[in-house]
This record gives structure tokens, sequence and C-alpha cells, in this order.
């Protein structure tokens, strides 16, 4: 019995095929163009195609003109259906280009698992640690390796001062010191008023009120007065490093500088960590002033303490170290800052997305960091007796 179908509508040589049945062999030929516009019909007339079971069947594949892989994975499928039903198939007259698309949708063959296979939450929990230390480690490698270029860098800087970009420079102090004032001064002032209050809350149940004094000097020059501009200006200023570097790396900005024999070290992250540097501890001053005004008048307004009487209790209580102690650690938390806002903005690929993703990281990291060296530093002042 012979059986032979074929594309009746449509231009050009259509696709076709031919069941032929013998004593002892099937033949199926195929013929035509087979490509995904002939896929729909050939699909409906493959799916009801009889086979004599038992019988081995030879596919003819000679006369296929054109394949693609749209035609390739409806033959295929055909020939995988009959051999899943127990039947010897066998394809002969393959031409070159029906050959490499058969074996390009064998080779594509790959079911894939629709539920995942779930293991032991315990060990994914171990794996997703190792891999976490894996990824923080080779992170770390990095940044070291991100640390040594910025001093080598700076040091060539410093023995050609020519090569410092004095405009990028000023700008960077503008943006990162200059305007940053408000923010800043707002903050540390609300921060005054509220050590002011709640410790005038408590020391008047002891009658020690003036020590209110003690308090606010001591906080705001030592430790909050320098923390809470580093953490302002590490959500501020070390985002914006990032988001600036890392839209310069989409945009393929920083691969157009090392074309034209530019620096990207000395053109975008000096400046960024110079300004940092000189404007920070600025910053620190001008927040230790503000907030030791806003302690004054809600120390005056609470507890009638006159400005005064607030000065020269401040006079008594502050020492030579005092004040010098938040400076100092002004400079290290601006470096680490600036360094951390760069790295991260170099590490950015491909997106938008990513550039967001970076940003967050370079904020958390930096805010992370400056509050473990500010812990150093106080059990470093506190070894040495100061």
């Amino acid at each position: 019995m012979m059986k032979e179908v074929d594309l009746a509508n449509g231009t050009g040589p259509h696709a076709w095929f031919m069941a032929e049945q013998r004593t002892r062999m099937n033949f199926f030929r195929a013929g035509g163009r087979w490509e995904i516009s002939e896929v729909a019909w050939l699909d409906g007339q493959l799916r009801g195609m009889e086979i004599v079971a038992g019988i081995p069947i030879e596919v003819d594949a000679s006369e296929i003109s054109v394949m693609d892989t749209a035609g390739a994975w409806v033959l295929y499928r055909t020939i995988k259906g009959l051999r899943a039903q127990g039947l010897p198939v066998e394809i002969a007259g393959a031409t070159p280009n029906v050959a490499e698309m058969l074996e390009e949708v064998i080779r594509n063959d790959k079911p894939c698992e629709i539920v995942p296979p779930q293991g032991n939450a315990i060990v994914n929990i171990i794996a997703q640690i190792g891999e976490s230390a894996a990824d923080i480690a080779a992170e770390t490698v990095q940044l070291i390796s991100f640390l040594g270029s910025i001093f080598v860098t700076l040091a060539r800087t410093a023995i050609h001062p020519r090569r410092l970009r004095l405009v990028p420079l000023v700008h960077h102090m503008q943006q990162v010191g200059l305007n940053a004032l408000p923010i800043v001064g707002l903050i540390s002032f609300l921060i005054g008023v509220v050590l002011a209050y709640q410790g005038a809350s408590q020391l008047q149940k002891f009658g020690a009120e003036i020590f209110v004094v003690d308090l606010i000097t001591i906080s705001i020059l030592r430790e909050i007065g320098i923390l809470l501009t580093a953490i302002v200006i590490a959500g501020r200023s070390g985002s914006a490093f990032t988001a600036q570097i890392g839209s310069m790396k989409v945009n393929e900005e920083v691969d157009a500088m090392r074309t034209l024999g530019l620096d990207p070290m000395e053109v975008l992250v000096v400046p960024r960590v110079l300004a940092l540097v000189i404007t920070l501890p600025l910053l620190a001053f001008f927040a230790d002033i503000i907030g030791l005004f806003g302690g004054a008048l809600m120390a005056w307004i609470t507890l009638d303490i006159s400005p005064g009487l607030f000065l020269e209790r401040l006079h008594a209580t502050l020492g030579p170290w005092t004040f010098w102690v938040g400076i100092i650690k002004a400079p290290v938390f601006a470096f680490i800052i600036a360094m951390l806002g760069c790295f991260e903005g170099f590490q950015v690929v491909g997106s938008a997305e990513s550039v967001g993703q970076k940003t967050t990281r370079a904020v958390v990291e930096s805010i992370f960091l400056v509050i473990v060296v500010d812990a150093i530093f106080s059990i470093f002042f506190a070894f040495i007796g100061i």
C-alpha cells in the first residue's frame, strides 16, 4: 500500500512525504522544502500517519531540498516516536543540509526537569555560606589590588604634580563638600538636640543636669559627629561615585578613555579620593559645631543652662584630644568611602540594573567598614589612654 501526501497551497516546491508498506519493510520518502512555513501542515499529517507495527522502517531524505530546524524537529520527532514503539528506523540519502539540521536537533534534545531537584536544606545552607565566603574572598583580593593601584597612582601624581587634574578635583570638592553642608548640618543639629533632651531627662533624676554638657561634648566630638557625617557621605557621595563610574562603564566611556591613552585611575579615581579626603575633615568640624549648637540650644530650653554656662562647662570638659580624636578619623573614613565607591563603579557590567546593585553594595560596604574602623579606633585610643 502506498500513500502520498503533498501540500497544495503556497508557491514553490512544497513539503511532501510518502509512506509505502511492503512485506518486510516500511519505506518513508520525504521531499520538498521542510521549513517553518510548512510545519503546521506537516505536524497534522505526520501525527495521523499509519505504520504497520513490527516491520523496520527506512527513511529516504534524499529529495528534501531545504530543511530548517523546525522541519528537522518535526521529522526527528516522528522518527523518535517510531523508535519508542520498538520499530527499527534507518535514515538514508540525507543531504549535508538535512544531516546537519538533524544532528543539531538531536544534540539539543535534552529534556529538562520541570521541578529542580531539592537537596538537603542543611547542605544547601552550607553551600550558600561557602559560595558567599568564596565571593567575599575574591572581592577582597580585587579590592586589595584596587587599593594598591590607588597608592601607585597617588605616588605617581605626587612625583609629577602636573598629572593632577585640578578642575575635576575642585568640582568634586564642591559636590561632596560644599553641597553636603545642608544635610550634614541638619542631621548634626538634630542629633545634638536629641542628645541634650535625652540626657537631660535622665540626669535630672540625679540632680546632675550640668553634666549634660559633658555628655554632648564628648559624644559629638569623639564619636557621633564624625560617624554620622561619614555615614551621610557614604550614602550621598559614595553612591554617587559608584553610579557615575558605573554609568560610564555601561556606556563604554571607560574603554574609550583607555583607547585614548588615558588612565581611568588617574582621571576618575584620584580626584574623587583626594576631594573626599580633603573635605570630610572640614565637614566633620562643621558637624561638630552645629551639633554642639543644637545641644546648647536644647540645654538652654529644657535645663535653663545659659549659653555662657554651657561654654564654660564645655571649656572645662574639652580635653586636648577630645576634638582631635574625631578629626583624625575623618581622612581614613573618607578614603574608605571613596575607594569602595569607585571600586564598585568599576565592577558594573552590562546594564542599568547592575548600576543599582553595585551602588547599593557600595553604600552598605562603606557604612559597614566605617563602623568597623571606628570601633578599631576606639579600642586603640582607649588602649593608649586617649
